[in-house]
């Protein structure tokens, strides 16, 4: 179970804006799939979750875009939590073009633990704050897999 996770995946041209490049949305859609990806892979799918009656949802997002993805793009979204308080969660994301090693974003999302009857937040229980160790220091920028990579 890795502390940085990595989910890779393709730009599909269903992603693709007006200018030819991968809209807004589609950066935004990548960090909510690695971050239940992520989840997933730490024992904590969706399905856990509604059976606890409690899970996360977001409470604000901040995306630096740096370089445009185009379509077909392979891409890894790296992506750890940062912080854990005891209602909330820091999950940072870094989004590579893996033929290059080119950063394509920096991102974060604060996450709040709410009770999924009531809608309020309630304290992280133990077992989930410890499937997710914290990474105070952000990842160095792997070598994405290269041109030769594979095709996740």
């Amino acid at each position: 179970m890795p502390d940085v996770f990595e989910h890779f995946r393709r730009v599909e041209d269903r992603e693709i804006d007006a200018l030819g490049r991968a809209s807004n949305i589609a950066y935004l859609e990548w960090m909510l799939d690695a971050a239940v990806s992520h989840s997933a892979a730490q024992g904590w799918p969706a399905e856990a979750y509604v059976a606890r009656g409690a899970g996360w949802v977001v409470r604000a997002h901040a995306i630096e875009y740096r370089k445009p993805a185009f379509p077909g793009d392979r891409l890894v979204v790296l992506t750890w939590v940062a912080a854990m308080t005891a209602a909330t969660s820091v999950r940072r994301y870094r989004i590579v073009r893996r033929s290059d090693g080119a950063l394509l974003a920096s991102a974060e999302t604060t996450w709040a633990f709410i009770d999924l009857v009531s809608g309020r937040p309630t304290r992280v229980p133990r077992e989930i704050a410890d499937a997710f160790p914290v990474v105070a220091t952000p990842p160095e920028l792997p070598g994405a897999g290269g041109p030769g990579g594979d095709a996740r």
